[in-house]
């Protein structure tokens, strides 16, 4: 599988996230050649547990833990358990299991969607970040994915050369942010140098965690 980074936007001191963010962002992948292609979309889901006995200990049971859904596996369920450190491979209709066994309910299920573009060798995925069944903007992501390449030593700088370049292009658009790319330590999760669905589920659990702290620090700024 071609080898695939996933960035947040995160807004400067002081400043939100925007459609008109969003639209510039896509502009610059077109300014540098870009070709747009269709639509994607992603759906990562916040899963709690359902302690039907009260006297049962908590810790039987992952606190929580998240499922995703991703564009490129579409008969795949990813679901990762952040606080132990594993991610698992199943089949989409794991989704209804879990909905008839009634052990863990949704909290939050977010929707990554946007258009893809083809640049050369690398396939780009630009999009807004939404809560189900609503239009309010809580963040940006980006794919970058390196089609020939499935080894992340290998691609290490290619990829880094790339995100220079296109570091330098958002510059000229003076946006009041920039994409991070958040190492993640796949080892952790058992993951191996060739690159997998597996990481970018894993990547998608990082960028989570980033996107609910930058809400977070958004908030306490304003109180």
């Amino acid at each position: 599988m071609p080898l695939k980074w996933v960035l947040h936007w995160q807004p400067n001191a002081g400043s939100t996230v925007n459609s008109q963010i969003l639209n510039e962002v896509s502009q610059c992948v077109e300014s540098i050649h870009g070709v747009k292609g269709g639509k994607w979309k992603a759906t990562l889901t916040f899963y709690k547990p359902i302690l039907r006995d009260q006297n049962s200990p908590a810790a039987e049971f992952p606190r929580d833990f998240l499922g995703i859904s991703l564009p490129e596996q579409p008969n795949k369920y990813y679901l990762i358990i952040r606080g132990q450190r594993i991610v698992l491979e199943a089949d989409f209709t794991i989704q209804a299991i879990m909905e008839k066994l009634q052990s863990y309910k949704l909290r939050v299920a977010l929707n990554f969607e946007g258009f893809q573009y083809q640049l050369g060798d690398f396939q780009l995925r630009v999009g807004k970040v939404v809560p189900n069944n609503s239009e309010n903007l809580r963040g940006i992501v980006m794919e970058i994915e390196y089609l020939p390449i499935s080894s992340m030593e290998k691609s290490r700088q290619i990829m880094d050369e790339f995100f220079d370049v296109w570091q330098e292009a958002m510059s000229k658009s003076s946006l009041p942010g920039r994409f991070m790319h958040i190492e993640s330590n796949f080892a952790e999760y058992g993951l191996s140098d060739f690159y997998t669905p597996q990481h970018t589920a894993v990547q998608y659990g990082n960028v989570m965690a980033q996107l609910i702290a930058t809400v977070q620090a958004v908030q306490s700024a304003r109180n």
